[in-house]
């Protein structure tokens, strides 16, 4: 009976065993299984989560491309700027961290509010601009407290400069910080860090993506902390391109010297045959350091309340009625129609009588009989007068379309405005309104609707001076080595001898003792000039204001007459 009970005894203690057993090897096998899976299977996923706890990769931002003149003088370049950045993740408090720099350096009261704010907007790891443009003095200051400065640190990078300041301001342009619609529009990782610009107007603007070149990356092993232990690897960033202009940097701050004698002016230089522009000034102008390190608000202030409107590019975007330069498109217009030829006259009295309207010359005495040469250096108005009721609306706006006027030309830059040619289809669209004659004799002097900017002046006068080619201005003659320059020009369809007539007229205007401008001619022989004055009123002095002895002068400055001149030099071989 024992020998029995041990019997079973023994049996139950073996298949506990057993049991027991087993259930240790299923654990181990999960246990091994487990393991296998997280170093074998999951392993790489885990080292590369293990390296993320230690490794920062820090984006690189590329140089930006420089902007040079014709001749390589930097326009807008980059110069050393050293920055104090905060990173929110590894400051305990944002605020504290700041108010323990101010111990060091200035910091006022609204960076601080800034950078409060904007670090509610991004991620805790991206660095966050506290104050750049430091002294050397400055830096020394926080680099030696910086193990009392948890998340602070100074970064050294690149700030855009722009040597000839308000000189080529409208022409380059310049950069500001990035903004919530830039972001939104991109995905370019670059656009989030500290201080990081892009081009807002200008040439900065128009070949932003081109200067700002490819971001580098830098894989650095920190401590728990997030000090900076040593560079594991890097990926240099690649510079953005070089944009070199047609713009001659000297001739542009002669330009712009000139004009500053003037509340507000414009001028723009071009080759009459390959259309590069040498020089496109406008004033007032403005600084544009200032919109890169930081403008005073009372600066500011007083860009935004200028009536001479500062910021605007005047020479693009300006849209003024062109006055008696205009007299040459409607004396080509007439000339190409069969109208009038050379020996045509015209007797002018000092007005011109049409129907019940009366219509004064600018020389109440009159003229007396002038043909077309004769009328572009006297800039006699009843010439015109006359021979635009003959010649038609029609056909004075369409020759002034073909020289350049009431349409964009294609400038790179996007501010350019296109300009107004009126005719009886776009009254009748745009005003409900049929056209009347008395409209054409205005417009024939370039007065009534007629816009035009500075630049159609230009291009007007450069396709006068080369026989009639369809010459378009442009400004960017390279980005990087890719050449950008237009000379496959196309001729307008007019005739070299009408051309030749009005050139005459406008020789004279100029060279001849009689002209409008000869007080203003070139006395260097070989690079005499020809050309056209104008002028446009902006408020009709009237009959009852001009008994009463008012002047142009006496008006307000807005409402003040506008004053033109287009010209073309040398005479006889046309190249400005």
């Amino acid at each position: 009976m024992k020998r029995y009970a041990d019997e079973n005894s023994n049996k139950s203690f073996t298949r506990r065993a057993f049991f027991i057993g087993a259930m240790q090897f299923a654990g181990i096998c999960v246990l091994g299984g487990r393991l296998a899976w997280l170093q074998i299977v999951q392993g790489k996923r885990y080292k590369t989560l293990s390296d993320e706890n230690r490794i920062n990769i820090r984006i690189i931002p590329p140089l930006r491309g420089q902007i040079i003149d014709r001749f390589g003088v930097p326009l807008a370049i980059n110069v050393q700027n050293y920055r104090l950045l905060l990173i929110p993740e590894q400051a305990e408090s944002i605020e504290t961290a700041l108010r323990s720099a101010q111990q060091y350096i200035p910091i006022d009261e609204q960076n601080i509010r800034r950078v409060i704010k904007e670090s509610k907007k991004s991620a805790k790891f991206i660095p966050l601009k506290v104050k750049e443009d430091l002294s050397w003095e400055e830096v020394a200051k926080i680099e030696v407290n910086l193990p009392d400065l948890p998340g602070l640190m100074i970064d050294k990078g690149e700030i855009r400069n722009y040597p000839f300041g308000d000189v080529t301001a409208h022409v380059v342009g310049y950069v500001r910080a990035v903004g919530p619609q830039d972001l939104a529009s991109s995905d370019d990782p670059v656009l989030r860090l500290p201080g990081f610009k892009i081009g807002k107007t200008g040439i900065e603007k128009v070949y932003d993506q081109e200067m700002r070149g490819q971001a580098g990356a830098s894989e650095v092993e920190v401590n728990v902390h997030g000090r900076e232990v040593r560079e594991l690897n890097r990926r240099e960033a690649q510079s953005g391109a070089r944009v070199t202009l047609t713009i001659d940097g000297e001739l542009q701050r002669h330009a712009q010297e000139a004009l500053s004698t003037h509340r507000s002016a414009s001028a723009v230089i071009m080759d009459v045959h390959t259309g590069a522009v040498y020089a496109m000034a406008s004033h007032p102008s403005f600084d544009p350091n200032l919109f890169v390190r930081g403008m005073p608000p009372d600066v500011w202030q007083g860009l935004m309340e200028d009536i001479a409107r500062p910021q605007t590019n005047k020479a693009l975007a300006g849209q003024y009625p062109p006055g008696s330069t205009f007299k040459m498109m409607t004396a080509m217009a007439g000339l190409e129609a069969g109208v009038i030829d050379i020996n045509t006259t015209v007797f002018c009295p000092g007005y011109y009588r049409y129907g019940d309207g009366l219509f004064h010359c600018w020389k109440h005495s009159g003229h007396g009989r002038m043909n077309v040469v004769d009328a572009l250096m006297h800039s006699c108005d009843t010439f015109f007068y006359k021979i635009s009721t003959d010649v038609g609306i029609e056909r004075i706006a369409d020759m002034a379309r073909r020289f350049g006027f009431g349409n964009t030309l294609g400038f790179e830059i996007d501010e350019e405005r296109s300009g107004l040619i009126p005719d009886p289809a776009w009254k009748k669209q745009k005003l409900g309104r049929s056209w009347q004659a008395g409209e054409t004799i205005i417009a024939s002097i370039g007065q009534g609707y007629m816009l035009a900017t500075p630049l159609q002046l230009a291009t007007m006068a450069a396709r006068i001076a080369n026989g009639g080619v369809a010459v378009k201005p442009w400004i960017t003659g390279y980005i990087g080595d890719q050449y950008m320059g237009k000379d496959d020009w196309k001729p307008i369809g007019v005739s070299e001898h009408n051309l030749n007539i009005v050139r005459k007229g406008m020789i004279s205007v100029v060279n001849n003792i009689h002209g409008t401008a000869h007080r203003s001619r070139i006395t260097e022989p070989g690079m005499e000039m020809a050309g056209k004055t104008g002028t446009a009123q902006v408020q009709r002095i009237t009959k009852e204001q001009r008994r009463l002895g008012i002047k142009n002068e006496d008006l307000s400055w807005e409402q003040r007459h506008h004053a033109l001149f287009v010209g073309y030099a040398p005479v006889d071989k046309p190249r400005y």
